[in-house]
């Protein structure tokens, strides 16, 4: 990955009356990097991405995308960016086709058909918008976003309410825009979403970052606890009469007993000892690191 920064928010602060919204903020974000904005509601996140976008005047410090003050630079701004919202405002009645040749002209570069077609839109050319499914159209959004080929891609929660497939074919298409260089600013409450595709993320938390790395690096930093789920033909590990070397939580759920290790080597095999001296047989045995979301949750509960 290229280390060029592309995108710099320097103390950053937007506020509406009595209000404030985003306070100090400070991050960077590098060429061919999707970098995930993450934040319970009311944490900043949409006012951080429209002030980037030059929808809204910041009320202190400094925007700055590839050399150019979003509010200063307007013009200079609107090819340099591609913007995907949760809800694309088009008109009800504009067909496909029509959406794709007025936002080229907008930007003055020929109609993107290779999108449409990239992204399954073609046999939909000539329907209109509001007839579209959901998924056709977050992927008509996505398309139009990127038609002027914009060095940086804002994505505002882009897969939410898509089913599976939809997802997937997204998620694809992300890697594929990062892959030939495009930087992606992703905003997502899908915490998996943000694990599986952001190279680092940001938690907002009342306008300040609360935590940021890669998804690798906020997990780690939590509570260390690794999850140990074990499923068994006689049930003998459903019981709070067992103590295991360093679990320092326990639960039942469903047919699993779920334990909470800082040495999870330890546990499992008092674990698989136990089970053995009972004469019990093992049905599943799982071993999972803490995910994004459980260090969200651990992050957020904690302020």
């Amino acid at each position: 990955m290229q280390s060029e920064v592309v995108l710099s928010v320097r103390n950053f602060r937007k506020t509406y009356g009595n209000l404030t919204a985003v306070d100090d903020l400070n991050f960077e974000v590098r060429r061919g990097e999707i970098y995930g904005l993450l934040g319970p509601n009311g944490a900043g996140k949409t006012s951080t991405l429209e002030s980037l976008e030059g929808l809204r005047k910041p009320d202190g410090g400094s925007l700055n995308i590839l050399g150019v003050d979003p509010v200063r630079q307007p013009q200079k701004l609107r090819n340099l960016i591609g913007v995907q919202l949760q809800s694309s405002g088009l008109p009800p009645m504009m067909t496909v086709e029509e959406a794709m040749q007025f936002f080229c002209a907008y930007h003055g570069v020929p109609a993107r058909t290779d999108l449409l077609e990239r992204l399954n839109l073609v046999e939909k050319r000539r329907g209109q918008f509001s007839l579209l499914s959901a998924g056709q159209q977050r992927r008509l959004a996505l398309a139009l976003a990127m038609a002027h080929r914009p060095q940086v891609l804002f994505l505002d929660e882009p897969t939410a309410g898509l089913d599976v497939p939809s997802r997937i074919e997204l998620h694809e298409l992300m890697a594929e825009i990062r892959a030939n260089g495009t930087t992606i600013l992703l905003a997502t409450h899908d915490m998996a979403e943000a694990e599986k595709m952001a190279d680092r993320v940001a938690i907002l938390l009342r306008g300040r970052i609360a935590a940021e790395g890669t998804p690798a690096q906020l997990t780690a930093a939590g509570s260390g606890l690794t999850k140990i789920s074990v499923s068994s033909e006689a049930n003998s590990l459903r019981t709070d009469e067992i103590a295991f070397p360093a679990v320092s939580q326990r639960l039942v759920k469903d047919e699993y007993a779920v334990f909470y290790s800082s040495h999870p080597g330890q546990t499992v095999t008092a674990i698989l000892a136990y089970l053995e001296a009972q004469g019990d047989v093992l049905v599943d045995l799982r071993v999972e690191r803490p995910s994004l979301e459980e260090r969200f949750l651990e992050i957020t509960q904690a302020q």
